[in-house]
């Protein structure tokens, strides 16, 4: 059975919610507080548990205060902007509870917590003594942050300024996250439709939008699925997006699931409805009923699919998942020399393959059926490009998961020229098993027009070239 779990949205997400929920769900507090010590931080901040009802319901609180400050931490629905990280320039600006801006010089800030840029943060995890699977998640979650505000202000992932208290909790909200998750020994998650919220908030930079940017590039990023729920505050905090579009293997309804535990973060405010992330943990259904038919959850209609630092560490064969999108349409009246043409713009367009099969139409017909694989961000594209080009009324869209084997190219010298190599290896420690290795067609092409001999002589000579440059590590294995 796969460990999954469920984060229903209704009041949005952020860090100090997934905590709460967490620890509602069972991972025991003095673990987290130990090992969150472990990162050398722990006079940045002093941790609280609290129990507290919304709207008559209990749910488990998570408070992380910073000393000689004039604020508590407050990730969710707050006046002020605490997690909204960016890139500074010379003046800092520090929001308080009134949501009034303070401007401070460099000279001013030596009482203030270290600032740190994402290489900093990363040394920091590195360092950390936390489980591996713990690192390689929050590094992933720090570094989709960092792109995304990277992409918000027109910078470099590596040059984002983290706001100095910005940065220390959501260090601990993201850390706090995956060891609960780890603890929990999740598989996988899954996540609801995200609540846009509304109003403005108080960033480094004056009054924001909500959703913020950056938590509207991270939507984009995946294709979040919203919705606006009614409620005119800030419900989805950069860090909880960061959180959600990082681990989550999809966004929509719930997976089939029998239910073990439920967890409830709070968050902090009185809203209209029980201001709560709910967490759902449980082990995939081998088979669930569906009105009056049994069915295997991978039967079940598709969702948008992604591949997660967390499905990535359970896949038996250490192959990485990934969301696909696949178009299929069935085609018995365009000429076939149009197909040829077809297949060039879609490549065009972003398809990763595309392909014919010969059917059997109605009245007799014979037809193909014309597939096309596709990132879901080119889908559109692509699908257009099939309504332009062919004669086609209808096309087909499924989202799928595809296992992929990590490769990288790499080049081989030869006596024709030089040859680009893929090469595809297994990631299981501590060595890398080569699986596959496969020159390039267009290389082995071009070489063998140019040197007046056959393809399968340069084919045969970038294999040969590629092992006896490995041999010395081992035809099998890739340091």
């Amino acid at each position: 059975m796969t460990k999954l779990a469920y984060l229903d949205c209704p009041t949005g997400i952020a860090g100090d919610m997934c905590l709460g929920a967490l620890v509602s769900a069972g991972v025991p507090w003095e673990y987290l507080v130990d090992k969150l010590a472990g990162l050398g931080i722990e006079q940045e901040y002093h941790l609280r548990l609290s129990q507290v009802h919304h709207n008559g319901q209990l749910a488990t609180k998570v408070d992380v205060d910073l000393p000689d400050q004039n604020y508590k931490h407050d990730h969710h629905q707050q006046e002020h902007g605490h997690e909204h990280h960016h890139e500074h320039g010379h003046e800092h600006h520090h929001q308080h509870r009134s949501g009034i801006t303070e401007i401070s010089t460099p000279e001013q800030n030596h009482n203030h917590h270290p600032t740190r840029h994402l290489p900093d943060i990363e040394k920091l995890i590195t360092a950390g003594k936390l489980p591996s699977r713990v690192s390689q998640w929050t590094l992933a979650i720090f570094r989709k942050l960092a792109e995304a505000e990277g992409a918000v202000h027109g910078i470099s992932p590596d040059k984002v300024h983290f706001h100095e208290v910005g940065a220390t909790d959501a260090i601990i909200d993201i850390v706090g996250t995956c060891l609960g998750l780890d603890w929990l020994g999740i598989d996988q998650i899954y996540c609801s439709p995200l609540p846009t919220g509304g109003g403005t908030v108080w960033a480094a930079h004056g009054r924001l939008p909500v959703p913020v940017p950056a938590v509207l590039k991270l939507w984009e990023s995946r294709q979040v699925p919203v919705y606006s729920n009614g409620i005119e505050r800030e419900l989805v905090t950069p860090t909880g997006a960061a959180i959600a579009v990082t681990l989550a293997t999809s966004f929509g309804s719930p997976p089939a699931m029998t239910i073990q535990k439920i967890g409830n973060g709070a968050g902090s405010r009185q809203l209209p409805i029980p201001n709560m992330l709910r967490l759902w943990i449980g082990e995939s259904s081998e088979a669930v009923n569906v009105g009056k038919f049994k069915v295997k959850p991978s039967n079940l209609p598709p969702q948008t699919l992604h591949q997660s630092p967390l499905s990535a560490n359970s896949s038996s064969a250490n192959s990485s998942l990934e969301t696909i999108s696949v178009l299929e349409t069935q085609i018995d009246d365009l000429n076939p020399q149009a197909i040829g043409y077809v297949f060039q713009e879609l490549f065009n367009a972003g398809a990763v393959d595309v392909f014919t099969q010969a059917i059997g139409m109605k009245k007799s017909r014979p037809g193909i059926l014309l597939s096309v694989i596709c990132h879901p961000q080119d889908l559109d594209a692509c699908q257009a490009v099939l309504f332009r080009e062919t004669t086609t009324l209808g096309v087909r869209r499924l989202t799928q998961q595809r296992a992929i084997l990590p490769r990288e190219i790499q080049q081989v010298q030869t006596k024709y020229g030089q040859i680009s190599v893929k090469v595809a290896w297994s990631d299981r420690s501590p060595h890398k098993t080569i699986m596959n290795v496969h020159p390039e067609y267009q290389d082995c092409a071009k070489l063998a027009k140019e040197n007046n001999c056959s393809w399968l002589e340069v084919h045969h000579l970038a294999l040969s070239t590629w092992y006896s440059q490995h041999q010395a590590k081992g035809a099998g294995s890739r340091e």
